[in-house]
């Protein structure tokens, strides 16, 4: 592939994951409770990182470079929703309920 068409690739992969960090910060700031702030953190910022790292990786000066940022792409991508999940399940073993719309204030 030629120079200027990898890099137009690599512009259009960092710009999207670029979108979807701005997604998860807009789940952050905007969701109802800590589960649902949990899922988009953890969804949209593991795919947000892993495109980033990808336009990284096709823009590597190296091969062995481009290989060491694929793998931090599979460690996010593991790392990042498998502390959501500690994340929520230690929030429910400690007694948080989720939330259930507007006006449900009843606990079980």
């Amino acid at each position: 592939m030629s120079g200027w068409a990898l890099d137009v690739l690599a512009g259009a992969v960092l710009v999207a994951g670029l979108v979807f960090l701005a997604f998860g910060t807009f789940g952050l700031l905007r969701l109802p409770d800590l589960y649902c702030r949990a899922h988009a953190a953890t969804k949209c910022d593991a795919l947000g990182a892993g495109l980033i790292l990808l336009a990284l990786s096709l823009l590597a000066d190296s091969a062995g470079d481009a290989v060491r940022i694929l793998a931090l792409i599979a460690l996010v991508l593991i790392a990042s929703p498998t502390a959501g999940h500690a994340l929520t399940r230690a929030a429910w073993h400690a007694g948080v309920r989720p939330w259930r719309g507007e006006g449900d204030d009843e606990r079980d």
